[in-house]
């Protein structure tokens, strides 16, 4: 396992237009390891696509959902080089949730690049969207993440998040 992060060298700071292309690596990054979790625990992750221009439309969806709806594109740099991204939107739950509570801070992508995971980078990440979410004044933040994702479901629920919604898929003929 590789050391955890140096807090010293690790820098979290917004995305800037220079680091696109490694962004767009690093969701190709993500969108390559979920295709391929194991069928049992997840037979849906076969659904990504795996070409570098997902990546692309992704990044730029994204872009889209921050500019349109508020929020933040962050990565995390280490020695000049982007080890992590962040994908950070402001929501709002539906009406039959309370007024109060209805706006909420939402983890759309998060990613850190293999050879860096386990170094902490993630937690500091999700660190930067809770700082993000509080910010704004919202007093929830919420994350997605692919059943049979173990790695990352283990991260989320080190740093607390819980279990809060099932939801269910079923592909039809």
């Amino acid at each position: 396992m590789p050391p955890t992060a140096d807090i010293a060298t690790l820098t979290i700071r917004p995305m800037r237009d220079a680091d696109r292309d490694t962004v767009i690596d690093l969701i190709w990054q993500s969108n390559r390891h979920e295709a391929g979790l194991d069928p049992a625990g997840q037979p849906f992750a076969q659904d990504r696509d795996t070409e570098r221009e997902a990546a692309t439309a992704t990044l730029e969806s994204e872009r889209g959902e921050v500019a349109e709806h508020g929020g933040a594109l962050v990565v995390a740099e280490e020695a000049g080089a982007v080890v992590g991204y962040l994908c950070w939107l402001v929501q709002d739950a539906d009406p039959f949730v309370r007024a109060e509570v209805r706006g909420y801070g939402y983890v759309a992508d998060l990613v850190v690049t293999e050879e860096q995971r386990g170094r902490g980078i993630g937690r500091r990440l999700l660190a930067e969207a809770e700082a993000l979410t509080r910010r704004q004044g919202l007093k929830r933040l919420a994350i997605g993440v692919l059943c049979g994702n173990d790695g990352a479901i283990r991260t989320y629920r080190r740093f607390g998040f819980k279990d809060f919604a099932l939801e269910m898929l079923k592909a039809l003929d």
